[in-house]
């Protein structure tokens, strides 16, 4: 299949034209979530744009495997390696089975991703339900020479790795810049040296979440189960692997060493990053006091927030910057995005209602274009939505008599407009949602009452209708051929 879509890849550092494995098919891994919180404002970043990437090729005609991983065994408190499984300390602290934290935290995520307008992966597979898988990788790893045994516990020997392979190659860094940023913590002495990362940890007594395997009682290393789940459902070799930013290095960088150490190639062809979310220019953590969670950000519930924010603004506001861009939360920020999502969703209803002329005095293959452009230019977003503003503007001239549009025009127009603002930015017209069936046709018996005391020039109660409808969240519009259009304000 023939295409024009470049995307960056973090490896090369180049932006590359995209060319999958299999011309029909793609296989994408994206790192989901760690299920011992609630969803934050951080986690709406990769979720949209691997959602937006999810739906583009789609739109392309290409089947998409799309993988994303729950992390249910759980990251720990200091590194990878060592202290406390912050979902055994969960279930501890609120006196639950581990799992029952991670299932509570996994619906939860699922709801707000559903709100956001993110489309569910193809295959979502668990850590815990692969230690199988994870426990035959470290044996492979262990076999090839790549690592070594300590007091029960496996650890990755980077130092042999890099005799090989280059360990940073995806990040840029070497080993004399890994081991500068390295500090000596509990339980390092186990490791021939700081850099080494865990393959599989032997479960301290008071360690709820543990298996068998050949060395310990323990469970796998951080890094583990994305190199297993990736290979086991996307095969030795596949398409893309993205996430965060945040991730690059250590989480994406041991992958590859995993992959290579046990396969002798890097499984992924491209990887891709998103940037992070800041707030007041500082990155977004608990510690700052400038976390905020789905939930307070749609309720307005944190005192950061001036008001509640509806989920597609939210994603508006995200969609509105390039992926790869910071993106820094604040009030005017998506008061903006706010503004712009329903000055399109607007646009969007009167393009609904438009009635074609005889001939155009409009491009509509302006707007193809500059989207797919767009589009393959590295998913730009921005420039998208750029170009369906100035067709915002068009929209309101055709409707105000001011350009024409022919009735195949018109058709084009409105398929461009619900491929690129519904199928691929994955937005929804939320001023239109859960109205009541009984709406629609009561407005339009209001409005054959108002229209018909205009008729018969009763100004004072075709004014009364129109501000009685104001004040309940309903905006009339007297169009110049005397019909009347209303939206919910």
């Amino acid at each position: 299949m023939a295409t024009k879509l470049m995307l960056y890849n973090t490896l090369s550092r180049t932006k590359e034209v995209f060319r999958p494995i299999n011309e029909q098919h793609v296989g994408m891994y994206v790192c989901g979530p760690t299920v011992y919180g609630d969803p934050h404002l951080g986690h709406t970043r990769p979720a949209i744009t691997f959602d937006l990437l999810f739906r583009y090729l789609k739109a392309l005609g290409y089947k998409v495997r799309y993988v994303r991983n729950i992390t249910d065994v759980g990251h720990l408190e200091h590194d990878a390696d060592e202290g406390e499984d912050k979902i055994t300390k969960k279930a501890r602290l609120e006196q639950l089975e581990p799992m029952e934290v991670a299932q509570y935290y996994t619906n939860r995520y699922h709801t707000f991703m559903d709100k956001l307008g993110v489309l569910p992966p193809s295959i979502e597979p668990h850590a815990s339900g692969h230690i199988i898988e994870q426990v035959e990788l470290v044996k492979r790893i262990f076999d090839a020479g790549y690592a070594y045994e300590s007091n029960g516990s496996i650890y990755f020997d980077v130092t042999k790795y890099n005799e090989s392979f280059h360990y940073g190659k995806l990040s840029g860094r070497n080993l004399d810049d890994v081991l500068v940023g390295t500090h000596e913590i509990d339980g390092q002495s186990d490791k021939r040296n700081s850099y080494d990362f865990a393959l599989w940890k032997k479960a301290q007594p008071e360690h709820i979440m543990r298996w068998p395997s050949p060395w310990s009682d323990g469970f796998p290393g951080w890094h583990l189960e994305c190199t297993a789940m990736s290979t086991k459902y996307l095969g030795e070799q596949f398409d893309i692997h993205g996430g965060g930013m945040d991730l690059m290095f250590p989480h994406h960088e041991c992958e590859i060493a995993q992959s290579c150490a046990a396969l002798g190639h890097d499984s992924a062809r491209y990887w891709i990053h998103n940037n992070m979310i800041t707030i007041g220019g500082q990155k977004m953590g608990k510690s700052l006091g400038n976390f905020i969670t789905l939930e307070q950000l749609f309720t307005g519930t944190h005192d950061k927030l001036e008001q509640a924010y509806s989920p597609m603004t939210v994603r508006f506001f995200i969609l509105q910057a390039h992926y790869r861009s910071t993106l820094d939360f604040s009030n005017e920020a998506l008061k903006a995005a706010e503004k712009g999502y329903d000055r399109l969703m607007k646009a969007v209803e009167v393009l609904g209602k438009l009635k074609a002329s005889e001939s155009s005095t409009v491009d509509v293959a302006d707007l193809r274009t500059r989207c797919e452009d767009a589009m393959n230019d590295d998913l730009s977003s921005p420039m998208v939505i750029s170009a369906l503003f100035d067709w915002v503007r068009i929209i309101n001239s055709i409707a105000d008599g001011k350009e024409q549009i022919s009735s195949a025009d018109l058709e084009e127009l409105r398929r461009v407009v619900n491929l690129y603002v519904f199928d691929i930015l994955g937005l929804r017209n939320e001023r239109t949602e859960g109205a009541d069936d009984k709406v629609a046709p009561l407005m339009d018996m209001i409005l054959e009452i108002r229209r018909n005391a205009k008729a018969n020039k009763d100004w004072p109660t075709a004014d009364l209708i129109r501000n009685r409808l104001s004040e309940v969240g309903i905006r009339v519009k007297d169009n110049k051929d005397g019909s009347m259009d209303w939206e919910q304000i």
